[in-house]
């Protein structure tokens, strides 16, 4: 046993097993160490720790009774946590799996989002890859936020394991020959117009569900939060509109998925599957579908190999995706042109606020080319918000 002391915690290194031949010895060691340092924070390293039988966890439950705050056992292998957690100590104690370490080197990339990027491991295998030291609470909100749309009927891949890869942390899918909507459309085989169309008819499953009030965040609050972000590059005038406008919009209790661009859907045994799920929240269709606009149409805008560099696809082929999305999800060819145009102007309007967000977000900000994408956003908003009052549908 290994002890070591800073000024706010103490680490335990635990190497072998603790059992009811050696359980009384490690106590008197581990309390010999610690006691009168209780009030600090104490962590337990278990790289090492091959076995814990019930003396050994009575050790743990009496060193956590004297400590004032919870007992963070971290690095646990999947044997030991087992036991941990069929004896409902993971209940007790902060328990944390020991990750499995995985390479992506030489992997293919099938997407590519904010957050992260997914590659393909091997034929059943994909993992998305989070960046950033916050990544793992991220992964544990996809997961929960995935068994909901689950539970509800979407079709959705659950992640079932979370691996190391590098310095990050990802998150693994089970997805036989899967291929993403987005490689449909390069590879061509299947017509456009026909891959659409499924498409579509998974977007209105996901907007058709309902949710109870407060089970999912609300898009609208994402949005005012976008809003609170891009404040200090808005006009008095912008910003008072914008706000006006989003915190006007009716309660809506129907699931959408937050970014739901084609990368995001998969092709399972010839049916849609989503990824991607922690971004799904429950609101009015145009805040999904606003994302649509800017993934096809905004990043075209004012780099027009935007769409080839991330897609891979044409912006022409990215036009006709658009084009045919408002066909199918609001039959836009029966409508008349100020139905249309009514439309078109909210989506712009709600995508306007997340390019921003997005644009400011990130060091792109301080490029010639974010600093053009800014001015035509606010250029944008300016026109729009003499066209738009609301964003009901």
């Amino acid at each position: 046993m290994k002890i070591e002391f800073d000024s706010d915690k103490h680490l335990i290194t635990l190497d072998g097993s603790i059992n009811s031949n050696n359980a009384i010895e490690v106590e008197k060691e581990i309390f010999d160490k610690v006691e009168g340092c209780l009030d600090s924070g104490l962590t337990i390293d278990a790289t090492k720790l091959s076995y814990i039988s019930s003396a050994g966890l009575r050790v743990l439950l009496k060193l956590q009774k004297k400590c004032k705050k919870t007992i963070t056992i971290e690095n646990v292998s999947r044997d030991v946590y087992d036991i941990f957690d069929v004896t409902g100590f993971t209940e007790i104690l902060t328990v944390k799996k020991a990750y499995r370490e995985v390479s992506v080197d030489g992997c293919k990339v099938i997407g590519k989002g904010f957050f992260g990027t997914v590659y393909r491991i091997d034929e059943d295998t994909i993992i998305k890859v989070y960046h950033g030291q916050d990544s793992i609470p991220m992964i544990l909100n996809e997961q929960k936020m995935a068994k909901k749309a689950f539970i509800k009927g979407i079709p959705t891949a659950i992640s079932y394991d979370i691996v190391k890869v590098g310095e990050d942390y990802g998150s693994v899918f089970e997805l036989l020959n899967a291929k993403s909507f987005n490689d449909l459309v390069i590879e061509g085989e299947i017509p456009l117009e026909e891959l659409v169309k499924k498409y579509v008819e998974l977007l209105k499953i996901v907007h058709s569900t309902e949710v109870e009030e407060d089970e999912l965040p609300s898009a609208r609050s994402v949005f005012i939060d976008y809003l609170k972000t891009i404040k200090d590059y808005l006009s008095d005038d912008e910003y008072t509109g914008l706000m006006s406008i989003i915190s006007k919009a009716e309660d809506d209790y129907h699931m959408i998925h937050g970014d739901v661009q084609m990368k995001n859907v998969m092709m399972v045994d010839n049916e849609p599957m989503l990824i991607d799920m922690d971004t799904i929240c429950a609101g009015n269709p145009l805040f999904e579908l606003q994302g649509l606009y800017v993934t096809y149409i905004a990043f075209g805008e004012d780099e027009k190999d935007n769409t080839m560099n991330f897609l891979g696809i044409s912006q022409e082929t990215a036009d006709k995706i658009w084009e045919l999305v408002l066909e199918y999800y609001f039959g836009m060819s029966e409508k008349s042109e100020e139905e249309k145009e009514s439309i078109l102007n909210k989506i712009k309007l709600l995508a306007c606020v997340r390019f921003l967000f997005i644009v400011i977000s990130s060091d792109l900000k301080n490029s010639e080319l974010g600093e053009l994408r800014i001015k035509h956003s606010k250029e944008h908003i300016d026109e729009l918000l003499k066209l738009v009052d609301n964003i009901s549908i």
